[in-house]
């Protein structure tokens, strides 16, 4: 540290350690995360709220360990704002056991000299959020609420799970799983508030809710930013069930999908069941509001709106745009009214669990992407049906690019095998879900929401994984024509 430095007036604490020291490394540690939505934008780390958790109102006598949740405000480059949450284990001294964790080494204006990690990671700090769910606890700024009477292991070991994209999950034993939201919104979040309705209306096709926590902004506003919930011990990735049939559709020679071993079809049906089911306990819950020709028209111009846009981003789209268009204009002409009310928004094989029992729906935050007021609207329920029938066509491509990738053969067969499995688990899904809710599919509506969710596909492949944006161009050339 220069002179210079110690006798700078931006110094935190009068240590002599320039504030910015800290906030280079939150920067750095945001900026590399795994959940962070903002990666390819430019940000500054602009401001840091602490909350304390409870126990940590002092650091621990022996370990000099302090548990917290930074609220950390970022500015981006290109404009907007972000708050991201990072739980944070403080230590006054080096933990070699956390280095995997380490988020920087600072001087603390409350707390001196310390060494950040993140506290998910440290099995001694994830026990202050399981005995507060568990005790319902409200400590400074931090309030926890606890939902019904299911025991918690408070001896339980936690396991920060690996994979997800937007939040971080720590199992706790064989019971019960945290979520901690990473991008906070002020507001209600959908993944409390649909899944606390569900848990109170004994839907048996979620994860039951034990708890939530969330806090206030400094403005008041509400602020949640994690549950509790049940863990489905026994349960199987729904994804991981359909890369597993496919792959066995491949290796059991030339027979079709309905003769395979690993035929899905059996419970892609049972799938669109408690979908359905889901959909009736959501209306039950939750406001049915009816969309006349005014929304109908406004649903035409969104979707044809993201269609123009997605055009400027991945020009390989323009040639089926035409038949797109055609689409999306036909919901105009839907019969009115339409019912609608709360749904998923966001629904995947990868937000599906099979357990010995039955299908479990899970992650009810919808589209991260998406505004909090935009995801908490009513819409009509073939979004979320249409969302799963573009996950049966991405397992099947996904599978035949590796069977490709594996074997070499990349002749048309591999592909029409493909295309195969994918009408037939659509087709029994579809069967399952209108046996279970007593209507006929609305084709007009569940095409133009499977064409909107291909042309987001499109966008986000061209971004992120441009070796699959073949994926939904393909997609996208099937449906342009029906237009």
């Amino acid at each position: 540290m220069t002179e210079q430095n110690a006798q700078d007036p931006d110094t935190q604490g009068g240590t002599g350690r320039p504030v910015a020291d800290r906030s280079e490394q939150l920067h750095a540690f945001i900026g590399n995360a795994r959940w962070f939505g903002g990666k390819g934008r430019g940000f500054t780390v602009t401001g840091c709220r602490r909350l304390v958790m409870p126990g940590s109102e002092t650091p621990d006598e022996t370990t000099g360990r302090t548990v917290v949740v930074e609220l950390v405000s970022l500015a981006y480059d290109d404009g907007g704002s972000d708050v991201y949450q990072v739980p944070i284990s403080y230590y006054g001294a080096e933990q070699l056991l956390l280095h995997h964790a380490l988020v920087g080494r600072w001087e603390d204006s409350e707390l001196g000299e310390v060494w950040a990690y993140d506290a998910l990671h440290d099995h001694a700090a994830t026990p202050a959020w399981l005995h507060s769910f568990a005790d319902g606890v409200t400590a400074g700024e931090l309030e926890f609420h606890r939902v019904g009477e299911e025991e918690l292991d408070l001896e339980a070991r936690s396991t920060l799970l690996s994979g997800e994209q937007s939040n971080s999950s720590v199992m706790f034993g064989e019971t019960a799983l945290m979520k901690l939201f990473r991008r906070l919104t002020p507001g209600h979040n959908p993944d409390i508030e649909i899944l606390a309705a569900l848990t109170e209306a004994g839907n048996e096709h979620v994860a039951s809710l034990f708890g939530w926590v969330d806090t206030r902004t400094e403005e008041g506003e509400l602020l949640q930013l994690g549950i509790l919930q049940q863990f489905l011990r026994t349960a199987s990735d729904g994804w991981e069930l359909a890369l597993a049939s496919l792959r066995n559709l491949y290796t059991t020679g030339d027979v079709p999908a309905r003769e395979s071993g690993g035929d899905l079809a059996s419970e892609a049906y049972r799938l669109g069941e408690a979908v359905a089911h889901m959909h009736v306990s959501l209306a039950q819950s939750f406001p049915v509001e009816e969309w006349g020709r005014e929304q109908l028209a406004a649903l035409a111009d969104t979707m044809s709106r993201r269609l123009d846009e997605a055009v400027a981003v991945v020009p390989d789209i323009q040639e089926h745009a035409p038949g797109l268009h055609a689409i999306f204009d036909a919901v105009r002409h839907v019969p009115a009214p339409v019912r609608v009310t709360r749904v998923h928004g966001d629904l995947h094989l990868g937000q599906t669990l099979r357990t010995v029992k039955n299908w479990k729906i899970i992650d009810f935050e919808g589209e991260p992407a998406k505004p909090l007021d935009e995801r908490r609207r009513p819409d009509s329920p073939w979004r979320d049906v249409a969302g799963m029938l573009r996950s049966f066509d991405y397992a099947a491509e996904v599978s035949r690019r590796d069977h490709e990738q594996a074997t070499g053969d990349t002749d048309a067969h591999a592909q029409e095998r493909a295309r195969e499995w994918a009408s037939r688990n659509t087709t029994a899904f579809l069967a399952g879900y209108r046996d279970a809710t007593g209507t006929d599919v609305d084709q007009v509506l569940l095409t133009a929401y499977a064409a909107d969710k291909a042309v987001y596909e499109a966008v986000y492949e061209a971004r992120n994984r441009p070796g699959w944006l073949s994926i939904p161009l393909a997609a996208l050339a099937r449906l342009s024509s029906q237009g």
